[in-house]
């Protein structure tokens, strides 16, 4: 049988995971206050800025986030027009409050994008821009960079416009009630257009060669001081919504490209030997991989709720390796594509949260309006690609280190209780040395005293996913990757965010 975990409550292990997940936020080196000099420069951007001449006030459009979100950074409105349809996506006019050189612009290259924590976030910006004056609130009136795609009737783009103009959301919506309201047939026609749009995407994207790693969302949820964890599928909606998104990046890097200068999101295609190796696997889980078949479409034809496929989804991450930054002025770079999308692709969706965003939004402005690209910002653009890749790097260890904490504390309490798992990596695939998590971690002390076999040989083991609670973590005992076993937990150390099973 299943366990039900509780709640963490403050009697628990609630002290202890609260100081190590401050030590974990202390170690981005990135402080949650600002400076003076940045909130004195941050009220001037907001008392002195202007919205664009351009009125974008009628257009309908909406917000779709999660709950409680107030750094809205896209608003979105689509309508049936030419035999096809106008997709426009409006984006915070985030650029026009961070002066090139000032107070606000050095503290925004230091940190790099949003870190996000179980108990508390670290902005990129101060919340007078990030949740008021630049954000897309609903009923208020914004500046934002306009998007407005033209798609035909197959859902591909036939025309791009770009421009800074005012907009106003209607609503605020997230992605539950959305996707509640078109199970239901309460839905109004844009959603039910965003619905529409979404699906003739994703077939773009088959066509295109592209592939989405749709695994389930692990979530820590915090409610009254206490933490769980939660898996969440994603909603279909969700999925449009991303393509919206993914859209916009497509056409922002053709843009870029096409003007000779800007800074690109790429990704090399997997090489040849993990493709092979990825396809031995699939065979070995009884799933094989069609050669006729692109792994993208391979891949959507998984299902995460059956124990061999969501293994494949696991292992699948060996594909969607190499993703960075990629600055250019003069001749595009030789390799532009991010092999995923398919295309060559820029992120520009996201400038609340995500710094390379406030780049390449006036970068393509300029270039849509036979404008030359300020020299100030050209000088940045080369700087971007490393910026990014540490504040990546940081984001990454403490998404990781934070989850792996909580999971720790959620399972403290349950030593020697023995639980139902998937194996997401069995002893078969080489994962019995003992010396990783199944997130990418290696650490020679995360080998458990006592597991050695002959000499100094560590025993076999692998990685495994609980049913309930959503966790994975290594286990000792020789096992078959996609197999259901039984594991008793042996350890769960929360301020090293370890957490160790046995075969049963």
């Amino acid at each position: 049988m299943a366990h039900t975990i509780p709640w963490i409550r403050p009697e628990d292990a609630q002290q202890e995971l609260a100081e190590s997940l401050a030590a974990l936020r202390a170690a981005t080196n990135v402080p949650a206050a600002f400076s003076p000099a940045v909130l004195g420069e941050t009220a001037a951007a907001v008392r002195d800025y202007q919205l664009p001449e351009t009125d974008a006030t009628n257009v309908p459009f909406v917000t779709i986030d999660p709950p409680g979100s107030l750094d809205l950074d896209q608003a979105l409105h689509i309508e049936r027009a030419r035999g096809g349809y106008r997709v426009r996506y409006a984006i915070a006019d985030l650029p026009a409050f961070v002066p090139l050189g000032g107070a606000l612009d050095a503290e925004t290259r230091r940190r790099g994008q949003t870190f996000y924590a179980p108990d508390g976030r670290i902005p990129l910006h101060p919340a007078a821009i990030s949740e008021d004056a630049a954000s897309l609130l609903p009923g208020r009136t914004r500046g934002a960079y306009l998007f407005t795609h033209r798609l035909d009737a197959d859902g591909a783009v036939t025309d791009t416009c770009l421009t800074r103009a005012a907009v106003r959301s209607r609503a605020r919506l997230d992605y539950e009630s959305v996707q509640r309201s078109l199970d239901d047939g309460t839905a109004d026609e844009l959603l039910t257009l965003l619905r529409e749009v979404g699906r003739l995407r994703v077939e773009q994207e088959r066509l295109r060669g592209g592939a989405s790693l749709n695994l389930p969302e692990q979530q820590i949820v915090r409610s009254d001081g206490g933490y769980a964890l939660r898996s969440r599928p994603t909603h279909p909606i969700e999925d449009a919504n991303a393509q919206i998104s993914l859209l916009t990046g497509m056409s922002a890097a053709r843009m870029m490209l096409d003007g000779g200068v800007g800074v690109l999101r790429t990704m090399p295609a997997p090489d040849p030997g993990s493709i092979e190796r990825y396809r031995d696997q699939a065979r070995t889980l009884g799933h094989p991989w069609p050669a006729t078949t692109s792994y993208g479409e391979f891949l959507r034809s998984l299902r995460p709720d059956r124990a061999a496929d969501l293994a494949l989804l696991h292992a699948a991450t060996s594909l969607f390796r190499g993703a960075g930054y990629t600055a250019f002025d003069g001749a595009p770079p030789p390799h532009p594509e991010q092999s995923a999308v398919a295309a060559p692709y820029a992120h520009t969706t996201a400038p609340l949260r995500r710094l390379v965003d406030r780049f390449v939004l006036p970068v393509c402005l300029a270039i849509v309006e036979a404008r030359p690209v300020p020299d100030e910002m050209r000088r940045a653009l080369p700087d971007l690609p490393e910026l990014m890749r540490d504040s990546d790097r940081r984001a990454g260890e403490l998404d990781r280190s934070a989850l792996e904490a909580v999971e720790a504390a959620v399972l403290a309490a349950h030593v020697g209780q023995h639980f139902d798992a998937v194996v997401l990596v069995g002893t078969e695939s080489g994962a019995g040395n003992g010396t990783g998590n199944g997130r990418g971690h290696t650490d020679a002390a995360d080998v458990p005293a006592g597991t050695t076999g002959n000499g100094n040989r560590p025993a076999p083991s692998g990685t495994i996913q609980l049913l309930d609670p959503v966790v994975s973590a290594r286990c000792t005992g020789t096992m078959t990757t996609g197999s259901r076993v039984r594991a008793r937990l042996t350890s769960a150390d929360i301020r090293r965010g370890s957490v160790r099973f046995e075969l049963a």
